[in-house]
């Protein structure tokens, strides 16, 4: 099962928080590319962060930003060749 553009926009802003400890906020500007905007909002209307501009990220939200750090890194560990 592929990841829609959705699930993908929604990974890249996951991917914006620099730690995944839920200490550190980010901001979607209005003036960020749409589908970075509707993934925020997305993910504040599933309890992943506490505002739909972005914000910090709840319990849900760091649990699966860690994993989204995790499948980032092991993807891309072998692309040092």
């Amino acid at each position: 099962m592929p990841y829609s553009p959705q699930n993908l926009a929604a990974l890249e802003v996951l991917m914006q928080f620099s730690s995944p400890t839920g200490l550190e906020g980010i901001k979607i500007h209005k003036t960020a590319a749409p589908e970075l905007i509707s993934a925020a909002k997305y993910l504040f209307e599933g309890g992943f962060i506490t505002q739909v501009d972005g914000g910090y990220l709840t319990q849900l939200g760091i649990e699966t930003t860690e994993h989204a750090h995790s499948l980032f890194y092991l993807l891309n560990s072998g692309n040092d060749a």
